[in-house]
Order: C-alpha cells, then sequence, then structure tokens
C-alpha cells in the first residue's frame, strides 16, 4: 500500500531548457491550495465569533453566536434589553454583509482552486481576497459594534443611563451593569489557518514554477 500511494521518483517533469525535476514539486502546493480552499469553504459553516453577557439577573449569561450569514443564540432576551436603551435589534446590524457572505467566500475559494491551475505570479494574485478576510471580518464587526454602541436612543426607557460605548471586538468588557467576554470562535481560526496554509502553499507554488518560467526566458534569450 505504501509503495502504490508513494510518487515514483522516475516519474520527472521536463523543464523548458531540458533540466527535469521530480514531479511531487509541484503536486505540493496544488494539494495545499486545494486544502487552503477546503478550510475556507469548511468555515462558513461554523461561527465565528461570540460573545457571552453576564449580570445578577441573568446566573447562566446571555451567549450569541455569530456565523458569516446567520446569528444564534438569546438573541430574544438580548433584543428586549437593548428595547430598554433603545438601541436596534443584532438581527439588522450587518445585513448586507451576511447576504452576501456564503457566495463570497465560496468565490474565494473556487479563486484559491483556480490558483492551482496558473503557473506564474498570478496564483498570488488570485489567493489576495483570501488574505484579506479575516481583516475584513474583524474590521466590520468592529464597526456593526460600535454602530450599535453610538445608536442609543436617549428618549428611550433607559437611554440616558448609558453612555455611547464599544462593546470589545475580544476580552472583557462592560455594558452598563453586564459584562462582556467577547472570542474568536471554531470558523474564525479555520479561516486562519486557510491563510497560513495557503501562504505555505504559495512558497512552494514558487519554488516550484520560478524555474519553469526562468529556463523559458533562457530559452527563449539563446534562440
Amino acid at each position: 500500500m505504501k509503495k502504490f500511494l508513494s510518487l515514483d521518483p522516475d516519474v520527472k517533469v521536463l523543464l523548458p531548457d531540458g533540466s527535469t525535476r521530480n514531479l511531487s514539486v509541484y503536486l505540493i502546493p496544488s494539494v495545499l491550495l486545494m486544502l487552503a480552499a477546503l478550510l475556507l469553504m469548511t468555515s462558513m459553516f461554523l461561527p465565528y465569533w461570540n460573545m457571552e453577557m453576564t449580570a445578577p439577573q441573568y446566573p447562566k449569561g446571555l451567549f450569541v453566536d455569530v456565523y458569516v450569514n446567520h446569528l444564534e443564540g438569546d438573541m430574544r432576551e438580548i433584543d428586549e434589553l437593548n428595547h430598554y436603551l433603545g438601541m436596534k435589534p443584532l438581527d439588522e446590524g450587518g445585513q448586507f454583509e451576511r447576504s452576501i457572505s456564503m457566495a463570497g467566500i465560496v468565490a474565494m475559494g473556487l479563486l484559491l482552486v483556480a490558483s492551482v491551475f496558473v503557473h506564474n505570479q498570478w496564483a498570488a494574485i488570485l489567493a489576495l481576497p483570501v488574505i484579506a478576510f479575516p481583516i475584513i471580518f474583524v474590521a466590520d464587526l468592529w464597526w456593526i459594534l460600535y454602530q450599535y454602541g453610538h445608536s442609543i436612543d436617549p428618549n428611550s426607557a433607559l437611554g440616558g443611563a448609558i453612555p455611547p460605548f464599544t462593546p470589545p471586538v475580544l476580552g472583557q468588557g462592560m455594558v452598563g451593569q453586564f459584562g462582556t467576554i467577547a472570542t474568536f470562535d471554531i470558523g474564525f481560526y479555520l479561516a486562519l489557518a486557510a491563510v497560513v496554509v495557503m501562504l505555505t502553499g504559495l512558497w512552494f507554488h514558487r519554488a516550484a514554477y520560478k524555474p519553469i518560467v526562468d529556463a523559458r526566458k533562457n530559452v527563449n534569450s539563446a534562440r
């Protein structure tokens, strides 16, 4: 079985200048880029971020899990509290982002798959959206939290009791009498893992295909 699964060392790839390289040199980046695409597209089915709210009247706490396309958790209770503060329901924040998230992640995954078949520097260009995605997610999450904390209606029942605030994206905070604990979740970490695997794949991609580009240039210059 081991012999069956291993690559034949006698199988070589012929470069334009007549030199050869092992086939495994070209398979490794392809496998890594495909794995990065799989990690990224798997992440969209898992929570990216969550927040726990604790207070004496809620001894078990209130929880919100944020997926890229929906929210889960104690939404009803939190929205009732937000109503007294004059804040919007949680589901109203980031509606546009959630509406395009699944299609966007699938598109990024397909770009990674396409980069497997690109044998020059354009492979890195196709991968750029994957690198930017976790950064954009965190920045957009901060903006949504900022908007919530700065949209308090002063005419609501408790609107004048709490000054404008921004809940933390990561770590502990306070919202009135509620303590908050914000953490990233497995979906976000899978997206980060996809970036790491992809960058590793691009490094092997360059190591594999740059000699081909250089050999082609040498052949053309010799003519």
